[in-house]
């Protein structure tokens, strides 16, 4: 990773006991936050092994025939569960497709929570006996390295440590598997997904298959931004942007073709989309509101603010 783009960090320092390796965390962390949207994370909790094994079966998926593809594939669900094929899904403003297909694990409640209603089960792959089960562990450890970074991020926003605890306890989270595929004739476009901003509260993003995602920097300038061995890349969505009224950065980012000679390769990347439960309000911190920073946004709820901007990007 360029030590120009993102700055890295590491989650022992938070969760190490020491209150100067803690506080440290917490600096950097928020203030990479303010500056840029997006660090990199060492020590994170997902193990390589596990990484490996997750990406075997997203490539076995999504490598097979398209008639199997599309059994997964359940109308009436705006993609929250299961396949969506190519193309469904576009950039907020843009109608050209993104160049994808994916793949979404959801929350499974199992303490009885009466939010279970408000989530439809995950699809099962018959063929792929593994992939529910191995997708479902990568799923609970990415939130639960999530819950840590929002306690840090709870701190640098003047919160108590467990702010967040509550509201994201079985969220709406989804686990992404994403294909971009081969690109077999001149593309519409230059990017095989859009310029956006992640709805979510934060989104963590294990390595990548092969290069493509940027960011957009405060100077105006698309950067590459490819996770070192060991590393996942941690960035601000809308709605925690939202909440700190605009003190902490949800940064655009894109991912693009490929050159020219590279057409022929796939690239498979995998992001968990840290989301609250629906009730959670996304009302403008106090504490992030003053003569210099005015209030920017008007109240909403979490579940309000997801249905609107899933409508926006094409899939409800």
């Amino acid at each position: 990773m360029t030590s120009n783009s993102i700055p890295s960090i590491d989650l022992s320092d938070f969760t190490s006991g020491d209150p100067l390796r803690k506080a440290a965390f917490v600096n950097s962390l928020g203030q990479a936050y303010e500056r840029i949207g997006f660090v990199a994370l060492k020590n994170h909790g997902l193990s390589q092994e596990l990484e490996n094994k997750l990406y075997a079966q997203v490539k076995a998926f999504f490598n097979a025939p398209l008639e199997i593809k599309k059994k997964y594939e359940i109308e009436g669900l705006g993609g929250q569960r299961g396949y969506t094929s190519f193309g469904k899904e576009h950039a907020k403003g843009s109608l050209v497709g993104d160049l994808k297909e994916f793949w979404h694990f959801g929350q499974e409640v199992t303490d009885g929570d009466p939010i279970k209603e408000e989530y439809p089960e995950n699809v099962i792959v018959e063929e792929l006996p593994e992939f529910n089960k191995i997708g479902m562990t990568a799923y609970k450890t990415l939130e639960n390295t999530g819950r840590s970074v929002l306690q840090a991020i709870a701190l640098f926003l003047g919160l108590d440590e467990h702010w967040f605890d509550a509201k994201i306890h079985n969220g709406n989270s989804i686990l992404r598997p994403i294909h971009y595929g081969p690109i077999t004739h001149e593309p519409k476009t230059a990017v095989r997904a859009g310029a956006h901003e992640d709805i979510n509260l934060i989104t963590l993003l294990m390595g990548a298959s092969a290069d493509g995602l940027q960011i957009l920097t405060k100077q105006n300038e698309w950067v590459g931004v490819t996770a070192l061995p060991n590393q996942i890349v941690v960035n601000v969505g809308d709605m925690l942007q939202r909440l700190a009224n605009n003190r902490l950065r949800s940064t655009t980012h894109r991912v693009v073709n490929p050159p020219h000679e590279k057409w022929n390769e796939s690239r498979y990347s995998i992001p968990f989309f840290l989301h609250p439960r629906s009730d959670m309000r996304l009302d403008c911190l106090k504490s992030c509101i003053d003569e210099n920073h005015p209030l920017s946004y008007a109240p909403i709820s979490a579940g309000e603010y997801l249905d609107e901007r899933l409508k926006e990007i094409g899939l409800k």
